[in-house]
Parts: C-alpha cells; sequence; structure tokens
C-alpha cells in the first residue's frame, strides 16, 4: 500500500553529513550540538537548501539574531515549522528549496505572467 516512516531522531550528526545537508521530507529530525547560538545559526545557514527554519530561545536578542541572520524562506519562531496556510502565510524557500517567490502571497500571480516593457517615440 506504501512506506510508513516512524518519527526518527538521528543524534550526534556531523553538519557536514548527507542527512543534515539534503531536505528530507518525512518524520526525521538530525541532531547536531552547537557550540553557541551564534554556531548554530551558522551551522542553519551552512547548506544550499532554504525552505524553512524554527528557532525556539525565550532570548529577544537570539530572536531578532535570527531573524537577522537565518536565510530561509520561512522562519517560524517559538512555534513548529509546519502549517504554512496559503492565502494566510505564503510559502516557500530559497536557494535549491525555491526561487524566493511566495506560494499563496499576493505576488504570486506574477509568476505565472510575462512581463513586457514598451516604449514608444509620439
Amino acid at each position: 500500500m506504501g512506506y510508513y516512516i516512524e518519527p526518527t531522531i538521528i543524534a550526534g550528526v556531523d553538519p557536514r553529513a548527507r542527512i543534515a545537508q539534503e531536505e528530507v521530507f518525512g518524520p526525521v529530525l538530525a541532531f547536531m550540538r552547537a557550540r553557541d547560538f551564534d554556531h548554530a545559526l551558522e551551522m542553519a545557514n551552512d547548506t544550499e537548501y532554504g525552505l524553512t527554519a524554527s528557532v525556539y530561545s525565550k532570548s529577544r536578542l537570539h530572536i531578532e539574531r535570527a531573524k537577522d541572520r537565518v536565510h530561509v524562506g520561512n522562519l517560524y519562531l517559538n512555534r513548529g515549522c509546519t502549517g504554512a496556510l496559503v492565502g494566510l502565510h505564503p510559502f516557500g524557500g530559497f536557494n535549491m528549496s525555491g526561487t524566493d517567490s511566495k506560494a499563496g502571497g499576493p505576488d504570486y500571480l506574477l509568476l505565472f505572467m510575462q512581463a513586457k516593457s514598451i516604449s514608444e517615440t509620439v
């Protein structure tokens, strides 16, 4: 009928390991240890993908730093990283995770149109 993968946490992952570098669309979490918060942000950005990220912190400084530095299409703060609602919460990623466009956002229709500049001397 199909395949079922149980939710899985893989601990002690090297940041350069394949599981840490690729997008996994399943209930899998690669757990890596960071020296500090800034190192965690570096690891989050050290991949060619950038669909979503979720940051949990009680520190307002950390939250603001994450907003400024985490390079993803959708950044979730102090909440899970799934559940974008089309029409309410545009969704899309950066780099190999998309074209920076946001499905469900007000500019999404423009991706299906062809822009044309016309100039005429009268």
